[in-house]
């Protein structure tokens, strides 16, 4: 029987099988496509970032592309192990101490950006070290690009039906198969478009237009305060984990707990950055 709130849902859930296509034991999903896309989209777009000297103080990168090229694996793994580890103690520690076999079952909980951004960090920060490479710089670079990255992981997390967001009766408001029969928000394209789109464009505009590349730090301090913002937003649309819920009456969640820290980062970062540049 249809219900009011299915009649409510303008946009209903697109019929996409989480796997794209199987060969054998082996099955290619939308979500591990997602996370290769947006590394390799990212990678490319980093290196005409390092060949426009034009965007650079001294009219040259602080480091070139086949250095760029070798830190494409350590971004990956700081990606992957961080984003899963961070999973693990931010969001799912309980059940796994339980059952640690469920640490490698990733069917059973994901991936935390949170977590991601700190294995990533930690990558940057070993990589710059062991090559002498301005460790801002680097860190500005990656911050330019991660956008695509996170664009294509909320899509896929929309494909997956998971990570919805909370009841509404907004005509764009889905029925997601694994919501129960209540029309939700698509908080997962709403952090597309804000954690993705919008976080791109803007910080497209200060790399390109303010130069922002020229002033170490600052790109990476606005997105680190632009992700934040946006997080924090969404997630006053977003259903918080069922193993974690509310920290605080109906709207405090651990994806506000962990974001928060982040902006007081991000204004840190662009205050240094700007006294760098005037002191220079």
């Amino acid at each position: 029987m249809e219900t009011i709130a299915t009649r409510l849902a303008i946009l209903p859930f697109p019929e996409i099988d989480p796997v794209i296509f199987t060969i054998g034991p082996l099955a290619v999903r939308w979500y591990g496509l997602a996370y290769v896309a947006g590394i390799l989209l990212g990678w490319l777009y980093a290196r005409r970032i390092i060949q426009n000297a034009s965007l650079w103080r001294n009219g040259t990168a602080p480091f070139n592309l086949a250095q760029l090229d070798d830190f494409l694996l350590w971004a990956a793994g700081g990606i992957v192990l961080g984003g899963r580890i961070g999973y693990i103690l931010f969001y799912d520690l309980g059940s796994i101490l339980e059952n640690p076999v469920r640490a490698i079952q990733i069917w059973n909980g994901g991936m935390s950006f949170h977590g991601g951004l700190l294995g990533t960090t930690l990558a940057i920060i070993i990589f710059a070290r062991r090559n002498a490479i301005p460790l801002w710089s680097l860190f500005d670079v990656v911050a330019a690009v991660v956008p695509i990255g996170l664009f294509f992981g909320r899509i896929a997390n929309f494909i997956n039906g998971e990570l919805w967001g909370r009841l509404s009766s907004m005509p764009w408001a889905v029925v997601f198969p694994t919501g129960g029969p209540f029309a939700r928000h698509p908080s997962q394209l709403y952090e597309a478009a804000l954690e993705g789109i919008v976080l791109l464009v803007v910080l497209a505009w200060f790399v390109y237009r303010r130069r922002a590349l020229k002033m170490p730090g600052l790109v990476t301090g606005i997105f680190v305060c632009g992700y934040a913002a946006s997080r924090i937003f969404v997630e006053f649309f977003r259903e918080p984990d069922a193993q974690i819920g509310y920290l605080a009456g109906d709207w405090l969640t651990m994806g506000m707990v962990l974001s928060l820290p982040m902006a007081l980062v991000g204004i840190w970062a662009i205050a240094r950055a700007r006294s760098a540049a005037a002191a220079a």
